[in-house]
């Protein structure tokens, strides 16, 4: 095992390099001057040549790269041309909100997904299995954007079920610990300050969960169909083994290792999935701030918040990864 981690670890900086170089000349390519965005609109040519000078845009562009790639290793993710903070620091105030609103849909992902699998699993080919996959594949195919709009009018607007957009109420100033808005309402000891924010994170949260609730699921039935046709099961079935017994200590243990994969994965696809939701819902996190880094050209912002995502995914591949040797023993036998 120990062998195995040090094999995947020696990894991440062969695919964070690849991912930075990769962004870094696709940034280049975007139209617009980088310099005239950090000089302002009023500034005279001058002042722009001075913010390009500055900002090292007169260097050659291998240069520029290799320069990057300096900083980078060091620590150093650059000045942002938007704020004229580093980097860093603004990703530190942008990003425990985005885990939290990840966590939450991911939570909502697996209360759902999974119930959802094994039933549709036990009772395929039956009405309700054709009714509940259904159900799966519209909330797989309607779009983010739209079902967010849909859902804060309805629940929102008319129902005024939950909030419509924000973090916390209006005015209310929440003492900051984690940078996690829900967790730091906890840490203060108002408990209705807490359920204030659980309401606000509550929709976005489920709004980001729910396509990848379909595809959980799926995989989930289609696993779970599977080993419910082994011999074992039938084997197990034969000598009076509970309908519950059989499900959740053979075949779900067997079953799951397709959906942990994918739901491994999917915490890095919903970091990246962060861009809409945050911008429907108001939220300040990685994904609005990527948004906005996008639209300025602020390259160096670009770039890590790029470097961020890789490293999220690449460190849950090898998560996933370890936490198949540790579910299936099979896979910790030599040449397994």
């Amino acid at each position: 095992m120990a062998k195995f981690v040090l094999q995947r670890l020696a990894m991440v900086p062969i695919v964070l390099w690849a991912v930075a170089t990769l962004v870094f000349f696709m940034i280049k390519l975007i139209p617009g001057d980088p310099a005239r965005v950090a000089a302002g609109r009023s500034a005279t040519i001058e002042q722009v040549e001075a913010m390009r000078e500055k900002l090292g845009l007169t260097k050659p562009l291998f240069e520029q790269y290799f320069s990057f790639l300096s900083q980078t290793v060091q620590g150093d993710l650059g000045t942002s041309i938007f704020t004229f903070r580093p980097v860093l620091v603004d990703l530190m105030q942008v990003l425990p909100s985005s885990i939290e609103l990840v966590f939450a849909a991911m939570l909502i992902n697996l209360f759902i997904a999974i119930p959802l699998g094994i039933v549709t699993a036990l009772v395929r080919g039956s009405r309700t299995d054709f009714v509940l996959r259904l159900l799966t594949l519209i909330g797989a195919t309607v779009p983010v954007f739209w079902l967010g709009l849909v859902l804060q009018y309805l629940l929102g607007a008319k129902l005024k079920i939950v909030p419509i957009s924000g973090q916390k109420p209006s005015g209310v100033q929440i003492e900051r610990v984690t940078g996690m808005t829900t967790l730091d309402a906890f840490i203060s000891g108002d408990i209705m300050l807490f359920t204030q924010t659980l309401r606000y994170l509550a929709l976005p949260a489920f709004v980001l969960s729910l396509a990848f609730i379909a595809v959980s699921a799926r995989t989930l039935r289609s696993g779970m169909i599977n080993v419910l046709d082994s011999d074992y099961v039938k084997l197990a079935r034969a000598k009076g083994v509970s309908e519950i017994r059989m499900v959740s200590k053979h075949a779900l243990r067997n079953a799951i290792l397709p959906t942990f994969t994918i739901l491994g994965m999917q915490v890095g696809w919903m970091l990246g999935s962060t861009v809409l939701v945050e911008s429907i819902f108001g939220r300040q996190g990685i994904g609005s701030y990527a948004t906005t880094a996008v639209l300025q050209k602020d390259i160096f912002a670009v770039i890590s918040v790029v470097l961020v995502m890789g490293i999220v995914v690449t460190v849950l591949n090898l998560l996933v990864d370890i936490g198949h040797k540790l579910i299936d023993p099979r896979l910790r036998v030599s040449g397994g």
